[in-house]
């Protein structure tokens, strides 16, 4: 599927399930083609750099499989089904399998998805000291199981992404409190609370070899909230090395031979310890902030692999790059973001301040699980000024009046 003397025509062709700006750019650095898969045909727009557009809601799997089959590049062998979001890489994967072509194992993406599972096989990677953990299918069950495990712990959906449901229990108090929030009929998993350091690792696999392309240092925030990433993360060799060897391991476990993963690691006293891990990059902010850090390009490099196309040219970035979230509080007005956003990018060393929520909505609530309302990206020399940069920026996109009309009753879990 590589580019042949007759230039662009031959272009291998990524198809793209409802992607973001920056997956439609990496796959035109990666030389491909692209096609966009949504239900919306408005979006990704012409100027992002989409060249054909198939309207189709790619949730549906005979749809999905039936459209992009009817074009010539799938037909010919020369294309791969993409999917960089939590429910669009199974979808894909799927299709890939169903027409043919190349593309992460349907059945390594759901192992990665199902947390129980996986946990359970991760233990064996380290059976002298494994996480304790239990199921739990009713909530009124949590207190009993909560403090079966010991306290602090922590309780998840066994199936979930982007920490949706995800809650910390400190005590027994806690664990009471937790059972209302939960389904009484559910599907949760209970397992010790992981102390120490976190990373988030990017691999990308092929033919079940797993290259790690990096990885950056979790910021904690509160609860079990993060307030951004920052690298390089200094290691000492051995502990580099015992983090390769569990994400390698982990990806063995569940069949992940093919395309591009995201590993969730805490370091313990008894050694790294896997949190969870997913068959897709991180999120596109992490892997802007691995591109910024040391010019590893996630996005192209997995549609690069995918396509069998040669690595796109790596290109030497800053010596340190951080991503920093940003939330505003109940009742903050986002009328005048605007400014306050030309405020934060003119901070020397910010590349980027985006809001994820529309200007001029009025916040209702905090963010739930791994979502918030904005983000920050910046580079400098030394780690010293770029936490002065990041701090500057913070405080000048947070700056502003709060909303004067009064909050709505009724409870709203989301972002604005």
């Amino acid at each position: 599927m590589r580019q042949g003397p007759t230039g662009r025509r031959h272009q291998p062709v990524a198809v793209l399930l409802s992607p973001r700006p920056a997956e439609v750019a990496a796959a035109r650095r990666a030389g491909a083609r692209t096609v966009v898969v949504a239900p919306d045909p408005s979006v990704p727009s012409d100027r992002e750099g989409a060249e054909r557009r198939v309207r189709t809601d790619w949730r549906d799997h005979p749809r999905l499989v039936e459209a992009v089959g009817r074009l010539a590049e799938v037909r010919h062998g020369r294309a791969a089904v993409f999917g960089f979001g939590p429910a669009s890489a199974l979808a894909a994967a799927r299709a890939n399998e169903a027409l043919g072509l190349p593309g992460t194992p349907a059945a390594a993406v759901t192992a990665l998805m199902d947390k129980a599972a996986l946990r359970a096989r991760s233990n064996s990677l380290h059976p002298a000291g494994p996480v304790s953990f239990a199921r739990c299918g009713r909530s009124s069950l949590i207190p009993f199981l909560t403090g079966l495990i010991g306290y602090p712990c922590v309780v998840k959906p066994r199936a979930g992404a982007d920490g949706e449901g995800v809650r910390f229990v400190g005590d027994a108090a806690g664990a009471e409190a937790a059972a209302p929030y939960y389904p009484e009929v559910t599907d949760l998993l209970v397992e010790e609370y992981l102390e120490g350091p976190e990373l988030a690792v990017a691999a990308l696999s092929r033919q079940g070899r797993h290259r790690i392309l990096g990885w950056t240092r979790r910021l904690p925030g509160p609860g079990l909230t993060a307030a951004g990433h920052e690298l390089p993360v200094a290691l000492d060799p051995a502990a580099a090395e015992a983090v390769r060897a569990l994400v390698r391991g982990v990806l063995d476990l569940a069949g992940h031979r093919d395309g591009p993963s995201h590993t969730e690691v805490v370091l313990t006293p008894r050694g790294p310890r896997l949190v969870e891990a997913h068959a897709r990059p991180g999120p596109e902010e992490l892997t802007q902030l691995l591109r910024l850090a040391h010019g590893t390009d996630v996005l192209a490099l997995a549609l690069a692999a995918g396509l069998g196309l040669p690595d796109p040219v790596r290109r030497t970035r800053a010596a340190h790059a951080g991503l920093r979230y940003v939330d505003f509080p109940p009742g903050r007005s986002l009328a005048e973001a605007g400014p306050r956003l030309a405020a934060a990018r003119a901070v020397p060393g910010v590349v980027r301040a985006r809001l994820e929520v529309p200007q001029g909505v009025v916040v209702r609530a905090a963010p739930t699980g791994a979502l918030h309302h904005a983000h920050l990206l910046a580079t400098a020399p030394t780690a010293a000024l770029l936490r002065s940069a990041l701090d500057r920026a913070a405080d000048l996109l947070t700056s502003g009046p709060r909303a004067r009309a009064p909050l709505p009753r009724r409870p709203d879990r989301g972002l604005a």
